[in-house]
């Protein structure tokens, strides 16, 4: 039997958005309709606080879609559902088809029926009561466990049909990208801040990348391993603009005029203004970067508020209370991790001081500052700016 199935998808705290809730809804819609292209011809809508993903013909890719599902921010919960015509034998005789698979190697279960279109002849405990006698009637070896189950079996009544499902895997959370506007990414090669970027888009944010390179004391293969990673990054943050450039000549010019001891801090300066300088070319109201507090010589609360004092945006730290385990975590989570670990170097172990400041007081910093043409430094970099375009497939728009 080809059993017909959708998949659905529960929203989170868009819920709460009262007024401008169905912008967001209309967000996450948007969303899905761009990423189900490769994957075949969907019906994409959504209905009394669920989103319905509709298959519209056999060619359609369900594994694919369903993936592709977890991966949009704004969504919390996502399911396979079979679909059925809404009274008690239909329903009874989708669950004897299509849950045995679903429960197999399951110990326990119980059923939570939802009866939204409430003339339905069967109140909510009733429809769980008649299903429980299904399944224990046709999945051998179950038993009922309404408290600690191993799986919820849920049958939802709706206006147009009956939906039966076993389990719910989690989505990616948060708000619908874009709803947020725009953040201009500081990303290295490392592991914070791949994990930073995904961390505001789940916030809603669309995010644009900037990556400093300092070839020919970096190399091309470390330039590769950030688009690479900006490629992983795609599959939660759908397209990304990677701006990339060459502090080459502003590292040489920091080492052969200024105090060692202020190497880093005076680089991340420079960052920071050419963050800055990008972030508003390309109306970015906001840098993102990977610091976590005390995790290197730059991350220190001195350095943090000196590298903050030289612009006017917000700079959001989304990792700044996590401890590096923290960090591995999400890095595992958006599928970053691997590729970070990756031995190529980037500008910031390029001529690194034996001995950085730690504790940097912002009028010696700027003593330093004052021995190098700064705007013309920053003029000449910026000049070097080159631009790749990630997307999560290239149908993506």
């Amino acid at each position: 039997m080809n059993i017909p199935e959708v998949i659905l998808c529960k929203f989170g705290e868009v819920v709460l958005k009262g007024a401008n809730r169905q912008n967001f809804e209309s967000s996450l819609v948007k969303e899905l309709r761009r990423r189900a292209s490769p994957h075949g011809i969907f019906k994409i809508y959504y209905k009394q606080s669920t989103l319905y993903i509709e298959p519209q013909n056999s060619e359609c890719d369900m594994d694919g879609m369903y993936d592709t599902a977890r991966c949009v921010f704004g969504i919390v919960g996502v399911n396979r559902a079979a679909v059925c015509e809404k009274n008690m034998e239909s329903i009874k005789a989708m669950a004897r088809e299509y849950l045995p698979e679903k429960l197999a190697g399951k110990r326990t279960f119980k059923v939570d029926a939802k009866r939204s279109d409430k003339r339905f002849p069967l109140t909510s405990p009733e429809i769980s009561a008649e299903i429980g006698g299904v399944i224990l009637s046709t999945v051998r070896g179950i038993k009922v466990d309404v408290h600690s189950p191993d799986v919820t079996v849920t049958v939802e009544v709706r206006d147009d049909h009956a939906y039966i499902r076993a389990g719910q895997e989690p989505g990616a959370g948060g708000l619908p990208l874009r709803s947020a506007g725009r953040g201009l990414l500081l990303l290295s090669g490392g592991i914070d801040s791949p994990v930073a970027g995904c961390m505001m888009a789940k916030r809603g944010m669309d995010i644009e990348a900037l990556h400093f390179e300092s070839f020919p004391y970096t190399s091309e293969r470390a330039r590769e391993k950030v688009m690479t990673l900006a490629e992983e990054m795609c599959r939660f943050v759908s397209r990304m603009h990677v701006h990339v450039i060459s502090l080459t000549h502003v590292q040489e010019e920091i080492r052969d005029r200024c105090e060692e001891d202020y190497f880093t801090i005076l680089l991340r300066i420079f960052m920071m203004k050419l963050a800055e300088r990008t972030a508003r070319e390309y109306n970015c109201h906001a840098l993102i970067t990977g610091e976590s507090l005390g995790q290197v010589a730059s991350q220190t609360l001195a350095a943090i508020e000196v590298t903050d004092s030289v612009v006017n945006m917000p700079v959001f730290r989304p990792c700044i209370g996590l401890d590096k385990n923290e960090i591995v975590i999400e890095a595992r989570r958006y599928g970053t991790f691997d590729t970070s670990i990756l031995p190529f170097e980037d500008c910031c172990t390029v001529f690194t001081p034996r001995h950085p400041k730690t504790k940097p007081r912002i009028e010696d910093v700027m003593r330093e500052l004052d021995k190098l043409d700064v705007e013309a430094l920053l003029d000449e970099a910026y000049a070097t700016m080159t631009t790749e375009t990630k997307l999560v497939f290239p149908e993506y728009k």
